[in-house]
């Protein structure tokens, strides 16, 4: 009985396997245009930054455009439901973002706040059902706070005050950018359930709650493993490649998959934010090249995660690096690369609390 157990375990397993790398050149199939919510995207990473360009400051027209990550969520609600919620997402993003300021000079500290929030986004997204991309932006948005805000050689890299506002402005746009197609008749008059019916109750379910666990395991090892054997201000890089590997949906097979793809997708990605870093760009160049990046990630990203991930990638890679003065260097790629897989391998193995038959 313990023979036949044991073969079927490694049958399973390499099944599971095949299918996983199958998977890298399989296109999921997808109705509905992506094209509106590329395009949303993509104007609130490029107009930011152009924008700042224009006026002198580049660096804050980088960090505004991070507040866009707000237009990311509730894609699957009509426009009217959306201005509804994302006003919420983008006061606890900005709420997120204050308080990584507020703790940026203590570095331990702040690896515990990251863990915080990280979990208490989970648990937003998972019970409220809100989908994709689940907590991944409340990490990134809190570590990418927190690192431009450090203090080096006894001050602030930016002042924080500068940050919220360039963040928080951001955020407006992205909430405009959302609403605009209701200058559209037809949008004007689609049906709408009031806030209280689309968030109506809490709730997390068998599923939402192993989702939860795993972003927790995430976020507590993954940090853990940053502070005391890698660099404490790049533990939002390896939780966030974890929790972007747990992603919104239950199941073994699921997290291989998408552990596989994170891990393909991101050295990939890695070097085509080596080649754009050569290229010394100016601010309009890349605002340009980072729209295009995102517009092209929200087209693909819900067909192939891993080709999604060869834009994603150089796309967060030139935006912390812009905001940050590392752009094209080697060093940070090879950092990433490690982030990404130490994130990835976490979110894959913690795949393992579900069971077997929600693959």
């Amino acid at each position: 009985m313990n023979h036949s157990a044991a073969r079927e375990r490694r049958e399973r397993w390499t099944h599971g396997t095949h299918r996983a790398v199958k998977s890298l050149r399989t296109f999921q199939p997808y109705t509905g245009p992506r094209w509106p919510l590329g395009l949303q995207a993509a104007l609130v990473m490029a107009v930011p930054i152009a924008v700042g360009s224009a006026l002198g400051s580049e660096t804050l027209g980088i960090l505004a455009a991070t507040g866009g990550f707000t237009v990311l969520h509730v894609t699957t609600l009509n426009v009217r439901e959306r201005i509804r919620v994302l006003p919420l997402v983008a006061a606890f993003l900005l709420s997120v973002s204050v308080l990584a300021t507020a703790l940026a000079p203590y570095p331990l500290v702040a690896s515990v706040g990251l863990v915080v929030v990280t979990i208490a986004g989970a648990a937003l997204s998972f019970g409220y059902r809100m989908g994709a991309p689940g907590p991944l932006f409340v990490a990134l948005t809190y570590g990418l706070s927190a690192r431009v805000t450090s203090v080096v050689d006894g001050e602030r890299a930016i002042s924080p005050a500068s940050l919220i506002v360039a963040v928080s402005a951001g955020m407006l746009f992205s909430l405009a950018v959302a609403a605009f197609p209701l200058v559209l008749a037809r949008n004007r008059h689609l049906a709408a359930r009031r806030l209280r019916e689309i968030l109506a109750v809490f709730a997390l379910g068998r599923d939402g709650r192993t989702l939860l666990v795993r972003v927790a395991i995430v976020a507590v090892v993954g940090t853990l493993i940053s502070v005391t054997a890698v660099d404490p201000e790049r533990a939002y890089w390896t939780v966030g490649a974890g929790i972007a590997v747990v992603g919104t949906r239950a199941g073994r097979g699921d997290a291989a998959r998408r552990g596989l793809h994170r891990i393909v997708g991101t050295v990939a990605g890695a070097l085509i934010f080596l080649a754009f870093g050569t290229l010394d760009l100016a601010p309009l160049a890349l605002a340009v090249v980072l729209g295009s990046l995102q517009f092209a990630t929200q087209l693909v990203t819900v067909r192939n995660y891993a080709l999604a991930l060869l834009f994603i990638t150089p796309m967060v890679l030139l935006l912390t690096g812009a905001a940050t003065g590392t752009v094209g260097s080697v060093g940070t790629l090879t950092e990433r690369v490690l982030d990404t897989a130490i994130g990835a391998m976490l979110g894959t193995l913690t795949g393992l609390l579900h069971r077997p038959h929600n693959s």
